[in-house]
């Protein structure tokens, strides 16, 4: 009898942040574990979402048994939407509040399958296919249930941990480490384990940390409180409403996402306060500074979110002004440091105070640094480690955390996204076998057809900008009716530039006057020639490469 293999594959969240997918697949059955999506970046203007190239899974759907979702974040849910009638709509295994999440996202997709969604618990187990049983344990994150999972398979127990980090009593022991253990101690084959944070030194700082700083900071406030923070951190949103009921202030809540989020946590069960703790912004004018306190998106210095509105004088219902406090519970997402100082400035401009995270631990990040790593490490005790979710440093960081508490390094698989690892029960190695993984992109409603070539001119249109010559020739003869007209966007600015213009219009003449005088004319030819020319006429001149579309007109 054949030794069993099962295939690991991440499909995403191994190159960057975001879009984490992985799935593992043997003879007869597939597990999917996340679906998410990532945000554009500079390299992809226009973008909407990035989400899994899911076109392997595609052609073995009838494999798929299962789709196991660790937690309600976009970065792990964002892209079922998209990809779920591909997939054959197989059923979801999540927690209750991550169900809840991702049904309100289906409202924006109405003509997208019913999703067949089990809730799973704590401890539960489900049977996914005849020989892969799945069992959940609690992970402490931004979110609450966030989940992470052990499948059972022949090959041995497979352990995925999901974005965690580590809560610490009193006395600084980990609270979870003997539940961790207990896996460890069942055998672990493979860890696979998020490694965001793998490279910062020593622990997570305790929410109770957070939760009193907060509160010392409500206390000396003497105006408006407005704490900016994610939508998506259900927890500190809790404690925050928790705080203004205590020092007798009234909450509103900014952006309908965190309000969509708080609203579920409630129903649920998982947040409890009054009735009247939260009230509607409109009624916002109704209460004096002191007994205001505002929760909103937008501590990273998104454009359209709610701080970046106030800051700006466009928010309906909120105008900074002198005596208020802005609290930035979050830290800055590598990348945001320019939009969060526009934020810090205008709002300081306008004499309001800004605290922010780097001041007083009024953040705890969700993703837990070395220390964390570590310990879960030392709890799980794997043959195999593989680390996962982020870029190739954090990741290489994670090797070196797993190789200090004395995995070897060989049994440690770096992977990037599409790779095919093969695990046995005594073995684990990568393999030459490649899956597709490049990015699906998102733009309004088209999904995954905006390719490399699309986003290439883009890119080109947005650093160096266009120029447009249109040519009006008589049919017949091939001659020249009028002048090229010439149109600039984002190159130059034609006013200014007339010298430079009036030759790009001599040399387009030129060039259709040296053309061979044919009965039919080659419109094409006729483009590819000023294409070539004028461009590099243009670079000689100015050492810049603007998008060339030439416009031809028969007339």
């Amino acid at each position: 009898m054949a030794e069993p293999v099962l295939k690991y594959v991440p499909l995403g969240g191994l190159e960057e942040i975001g879009r984490n997918c992985m799935f593992v697949e043997n003879d007869d059955s597939i597990v999917i574990i996340d679906m998410g999506l990532q945000f554009p970046e500079d390299s992809t203007p226009g973008i909407d979402y990035i989400i899994p190239n899911v076109k392997y899974l595609e052609s073995k759907k009838e494999k798929i048994r299962a789709l196991i979702i660790t937690h309600g974040h976009y970065d792990h849910i964002g892209a079922i939407p998209y990809v779920m009638a591909k997939l054959g709509n197989p059923t979801i295994y999540t927690s209750a509040i991550a169900r809840e999440i991702i049904l309100k996202r289906q409202d924006d997709f109405p003509n997208q399958p019913k999703l067949n969604i089990v809730t799973i618990k704590d401890g539960e187990t489900a049977k996914l296919s005849a020989d892969i049983t799945a069992e959940f344990f609690d992970l402490d994150h931004t979110i609450p249930d966030t989940m992470g999972v052990v499948l059972k398979t022949p090959v041995g127990n497979i352990v995925h941990v999901t974005d965690f980090r580590l809560d610490y009593d009193d006395d600084g022991k980990p609270t979870d480490f003997e539940a961790f253990k207990k896996i460890g101690d069942r055998g672990v084959h493979t860890l696979i384990m998020e490694s965001t944070a793998a490279e910062k030194e020593g622990q997570s700082v305790s929410e109770r940390v957070v939760v009193k700083n907060l509160e010392d900071l409500f206390l000396k406030s003497k105006g408006r409180i407005i704490v900016g923070t994610f939508a998506s951190m259900i927890t500190r949103l809790g404690e925050i409403v928790k705080i203004a009921g205590k020092i007798n202030r009234k909450v509103f809540v900014a952006g309908f996402s965190m309000k969509a989020n708080l609203q579920i946590a409630q129903n649920l069960g998982y947040l409890k306060f009054e009735k009247d703790a939260v009230l509607p912004i409109e009624d916002l004018h109704k209460y004096k500074d002191e007994k205001v306190l505002i929760v909103c998106t937008g501590a990273q210095g998104e454009s359209n979110a709610q701080l970046m509105k106030i800051a700006t004088g466009q928010h309906r219902f909120i105008t900074a002004k002198a005596g208020d406090s802005f609290i930035l519970s979050s830290s800055i997402v590598p990348g945001n440091e320019g939009a969060v100082q526009i934020l810090k400035d205008n709002l300081t401009r306008l004499g309001a105070r800004v605290v922010q995270s780097s001041h007083i631990d009024i953040h705890a990040s969700g993703h837990g640094p070395k220390e964390d790593m570590k310990l879960m490490m030392q709890a799980m005790k794997p043959t195999y480690f593989i680390p996962v979710h982020g870029y190739y440093f954090m990741r290489a960081a994670n090797r070196e955390n797993a190789v200090d508490i004395g995995i070897p390094h060989e049994n440690v698989l770096m992977m990037d996204n599409g790779m095919v690892a093969e695990l046995t029960k005594g073995t684990a190695v990568i393999t030459k076998e490649q899956v597709e993984a490049y990015m699906v992109m998102v733009d309004g409603l088209g999904v995954g057809d905006v390719g490399e070539v699309v986003l290439r001119d883009r890119l080109i249109l947005s650093d160096e900008g266009m120029m447009v010559m249109i040519v009006t020739l008589d049919r017949k003869t091939g001659k020249l009716l009028k002048k090229p007209d010439i149109i600039s966007r984002g190159f130059i600015y034609l006013k200014d530039n007339q010298e430079l213009v009036e030759e790009v219009r001599r040399k387009v003449k030129n060039i259709i006057e040296k053309m061979p005088q044919t009965q039919t004319l080659d419109p094409e030819y006729a483009k590819s020639l000023i294409r070539d020319q004028i461009g590099a006429f243009l670079y000689q001149r100015t050492k810049r490469r603007p998008m060339i579309l030439p416009v031809v007109i028969e007339v």
